[in-house]
């Protein structure tokens, strides 16, 4: 069925839309040494990561947070009179939190992730997250037609650099 698609015009043209923005707390460095404990354990984590003597003589000159560390892992700051965001994930579809209808599918699998690098966190950075709806593709597989969505997540710091950007792949059918 060549003609057949889940991708509408609505979905098509919300690429590029944003999904949600949030912004962390300052990242202190007490936040950094737990996480690095967490990721090394039972090694002990990089003296990088924990040391600021260490630290300071290394070409970053100070303590460093592990790439994959996480600003957003246990609270984001409240909205003016709101509650604090502790959802770890949406859960919503992509196509709902955008006001729009779902595709029929009735399978959803983790299509992968691709994520990229730029500066590193720092204690006292302020992380802010923007995720956008990235694209969509299809593809005939063994299930039949496949949906394959994908989202980017773009972070900087108070500073305007960029942190990393992770692009996530869900594939429906």
């Amino acid at each position: 069925m060549a003609d057949r698609t889940y991708i509408t015009g609505e979905m098509q043209a919300a690429v590029g839309a944003e999904l949600r923005s949030r912004t962390s707390y300052p990242v202190s460095e007490s936040d950094i040494r737990r996480w690095a404990t967490a990721i090394y354990y039972p090694e002990a984590p990089p003296r990088l990561f924990w040391d600021a003597e260490h630290a300071s003589g290394t070409v970053y000159g100070g303590i460093v947070a592990p790439e994959d560390f996480n600003p957003f892992a246990w609270m984001t700051p409240p909205p003016p009179g709101g509650a604090p965001d502790l959802s770890r994930a949406v859960f919503a579809s992509l196509e709902s939190q955008l006001g729009l209808a779902d595709p029929p599918t009735t399978s959803m699998v983790n299509g992968g992730r691709e994520i990229e690098y730029g500066a590193r966190i720092r204690p006292g950075d302020v992380v802010t997250a923007v995720s956008r709806l990235a694209g969509y593709s299809e593809r005939e597989g063994r299930l039949g037609l496949m949906l394959f969505s994908v989202t980017e997540d773009t972070w900087t710091n108070e500073r305007g650099e960029w942190v990393k950007t992770e692009r996530m792949t869900l594939i429906r059918y």
